[in-house]
């Protein structure tokens, strides 16, 4: 590793047995003070119907103690982006202002619950109206549903809109067009909502092949789905050919949004062409992202989906009275309870208020940082396009795989720099990709930091492949078998069981 790197030094890192086995009969967390009252059987207060028929013996016997010391333990084996950069390409992993943490945690805000009455709820309404408003004038759409739990949800949505659409028309048609740079969710999107796929070739710029379009596009389709910028990083150029290509033949054009973040502020889909589309919160307004969730990926669209919008639509009624609206005869109903998550609802809407204006700071900034990254890296690592790029960019392993390095084993030697690793092996038509997206939470001392660690590794690729090759190195655990953790995974605790056996 070259000495010139500061971003880490060796450091302890405890060992630590399972909960289950840091177990010792009797003890406990709490103690209880003594029954002052009768005691009373517990088929009378629980009915039989509703009681386990086990007891909860092989439950860990621990102390308060134990169990923090434990948790805050594991918790130090764990990266995030409170603690350096966190380069994913496509998934965003920005760092979530405090500010918008404060926000959410106010009284009725956090306290309040969906449901009580609607004339009780006219601030937290307020709240969804206000950023409903900003994501129409940031996307230039005229509807929207914040409904969504995610962005795969919201893919769905969108695609529920244009068949009730269709439908209404007479047909519902039978595909659904994919380029071969979109995202990984949108062909399973389009399958789930009853669709057939299609893929569509980019050319050789890492653009959508307007001839193949055309070819494509017939009465049968029902829509394109563009991801714009691309998973290439690359800004699709030709959106108002694409929209028009498409509406001749009666399809709509659906723009996977995740990658908003690097749009925001500078143009709006809805001015090229672009009938409805997601948000991912957590990817362009700094909402949390990982940790099993709550998301919030909400859709926005043209009038002409607006009648098929999910229900319960906000409206306001006279005298600015707010009120949610079930009464929607062509909706396609309900996509999730409620209207949303309402708390990262409320932390997205902070962090778009706290910019104001200046939320095209943030996308000028993102896009900034990739280049920096991809001139400091370009010609050490394979640049398969090379139209500008946006907010992430993507090399390829081509020189590394000379000397038997591939993508996987420079991200895990990565790992041993201090940083978490890039995404790897995506997008599909980057052979052995290298995809990196440093957002605008990064510092130009980071991402040199960063640079410096990836030219680094590409010398040792080239000097010493098996270093690289074996990393990590300086980690609590080795490579994994990941084959065999995807495949045979260790799920629950069995008493008296090896660790390799505890799934058995």
């Amino acid at each position: 590793m070259d000495s010139n790197i500061t971003k880490v030094t060796s450091h302890p890192s405890q060992n630590e047995q399972l909960i289950f086995e840091r177990s010792q009969p009797g003890r406990a967390g709490f103690s209880l003070p003594p029954l002052d009252v009768d005691e009373t059987s517990i088929d009378e207060m629980i009915p039989r119907d509703f009681q386990r028929d086990d007891d909860l013996r092989g439950m860990p016997e621990v102390t308060e103690v134990d169990v923090v010391r434990h948790f805050t333990r594991i918790s130090t084996w764990n990266f995030s982006i409170d603690l350096g950069l966190y380069p994913l390409g496509s998934c965003t992993m920005k760092y979530n202002p405090r500010v918008n943490e404060f926000v959410a945690r106010l009284d009725g805000i956090a306290t309040e619950h969906p449901y009580q009455p609607q004339d009780l709820s006219q601030g937290c309404l307020k709240v969804l109206q206000l950023l409903e408003k900003c994501l129409l004038e940031i996307t230039g759409m005229d509807a929207i549903t914040l409904q969504p739990a995610a962005g795969a949800q919201g893919e769905l949505t969108g695609l529920l809109l244009i068949r009730a659409h269709h439908e209404k028309n007479g047909n519902p048609r039978k595909k659904v067009l994919i380029p071969d740079s979109a995202h990984g969710t949108n062909p399973a999107t389009a399958v789930i909502a009853g669709y057939d796929v299609e893929n569509i070739k980019s050319n050789a710029d890492g653009q959508v092949d307007l001839e193949h379009l055309r070819e494509q596009v017939t009465e049968d389709v029902a829509a394109l789905m563009l991801t714009n910028p691309s998973t290439l990083g690359i800004f699709e150029q030709q959106v108002p050919q694409i929209a028009e290509i498409l509406h001749a033949k009666g399809a709509l054009l659906y723009m996977d949004g995740a990658n908003m973040n690097a749009l925001t502020g500078v143009t709006r889909p809805g001015d090229l062409g672009v009938d409805v589309m997601h948000l991912n919160l957590h990817k362009t307004f700094s909402t949390p992202h990982g940790g099993g969730g709550p998301g919030a990926g909400p859709v926005a669209m043209k009038k002409v989906l607006e009648p098929y919008l999910p229900t319960p639509v906000l409206v306001e009624k006279e005298r600015g009275k707010l009120a949610l609206d079930f009464n929607r005869k062509q909706s396609i109903g309900r996509v999730r309870a409620f209207v949303g998550n309402f708390g990262v609802l409320v932390r997205a809407l902070a962090y778009i208020l706290a910019y104001g204006p200046g939320v095209r700071q943030a996308t000028e900034d993102a896009v900034v940082n990739a280049n920096y990254i991809r001139k400091g890296l370009e010609g050490v690592f394979d640049l398969p396009y090379t139209k500008p790029s946006m907010h992430e960019v993507v090399f390829s392993d081509a020189i590394q795989k000379k000397n038997g390095v591939n993508t996987m084993d420079i991200a895990k030697r990565l790992i041993d720099y201090g940083f978490h690793p890039y995404t790897t092996a995506f997008p599909l038509i980057v052979p052995g990709a290298l995809m990196i997206e440093p957002t605008e939470s990064e510092s130009k001392e980071e991402l040199d930091l960063f640079v410096e660690a990836m030219k680094s590794i590409a010398k040792e690729a080239a000097a010493t492949p098996e270093l690289v090759k074996t990393a990590p190195h300086t980690t609590r655990v080795r490579r994994l078998d990941e084959v065999g953790a995807a495949r045979k995974p260790v799920l629950r605790w069995k008493a008296g069981a090896k660790r390799s056996e505890a799934a058995d």
